[in-house]
């Protein structure tokens, strides 16, 4: 939502109305460019396991094929934990999408097998000849988090290759946390429920509604800052935050802060973290000094 706003900001979207319709057309193409990236981050990690049996083939079929040759380990093609992912049926689904096959390369993966085939945690993986769920997602997990996420090489190809990359990086590597903590529930069809894509649309729209309202709470709180001179990423997170505070009333107010906390850190800058932190803090006090929030029990202030 966030960089949805942001988007906004950079467009001349008219106000209002026009500026919502705006809003939502830019939403739902950033959610579509993230779960396809989403899934492209999947398929890079599970070919990478499924490889084992391409290198198994090529090897063989050498001109002088040597004893190593002829016994490549191929048991992390049939890993339990990569089949529950590919028979998923929204994964299955989704995977078929030609946009997203032409974006895996071939090269890349077999790159990223063969570093796997160096590793000692890989090289425990096939000696053992039974293996638990658990070891089984682990070494998978290991794929993602040593080969890709932890690889510069890897990471600056997908920067270069994948449209979108670096802007949702961060919203990728949630994704892939939430994939290996239950990989089960994961729609991948879409990638937030309608009740969590309502609730971005309505913040979207009283952020719009309520930017005057909020600017007026926001800049007496800018100790002598002019309000121009404030990151954009900034402001729009204490808009953001003042309107959750004001709002939205099942929101519990350090939910609100903490989160926009993170999200500064995240995207802006070095500073931004304790700088959204201070003058949300700051608006809530006078807030409820003044009677101004409207919390039920699930939003009150904890």
């Amino acid at each position: 939502m966030m960089q949805t706003l942001y988007t906004l900001t950079s467009m001349d979207n008219g106000a209002g109305d026009d500026a919502k319709r705006a809003g939502i057309n830019i939403l739902n193409d950033k959610l579509a460019r993230a779960l396809d990236l989403f899934v492209i981050a999947i398929l890079y990690t599970t070919r990478a396991a499924q490889y084992a049996e391409n290198d198994a083939l090529h090897r063989a079929n050498k001109y002088l094929v040597t004893a190593e040759d002829k016994n490549v380990n191929t048991k992390i093609a049939g890993n339990e934990f990569l089949w529950q992912t590919l028979e998923n049926q929204t994964f299955a689904e989704k995977a078929k999408d030609l946009k997203i096959q032409h974006l895996i390369n071939i090269d890349e993966v077999k790159k990223i097998y063969q570093q796997l085939a160096k590793t000692d945690e890989y090289q425990a993986y096939i000696a053992t000849p039974s293996r638990t769920a658990k070891e089984e997602k682990a070494i998978i997990k290991l794929i993602w988090e040593k080969l890709i996420r932890d690889s510069e090489d890897v990471q600056e190809y997908f920067a270069d290759e994948l449209q979108g990359w670096e802007d949702d990086k961060e919203m990728i590597l949630m994704l892939m946390d939430n994939f290996f903590k239950s990989s089960a529930s994961i729609n991948f069809l879409n990638l937030v429920s309608p009740e969590k894509k309502d609730y971005a649309v309505s913040l979207m729209n009283t952020v719009i509604d309520k930017e005057e309202y909020c600017t007026s709470l926001i800049q007496p709180k800018l100790n002598n800052w002019d309000a121009d001179r404030i990151a954009v990423i900034d402001m729009l997170l204490l808009r953001m935050g003042v309107c959750e505070l004001l709002y939205f009333p099942t929101i519990p107010t350090k939910v609100t802060i903490n989160e926009y906390i993170e999200v500064a850190k995240m995207y802006s800058t070095p500073q931004s973290g304790q700088f959204v932190n201070g003058v949300l803090d700051n608006i809530l006090k006078d807030l409820v000094k003044e009677d101004l929030l409207n919390k039920d029990e699930r939003g009150a202030k904890q």
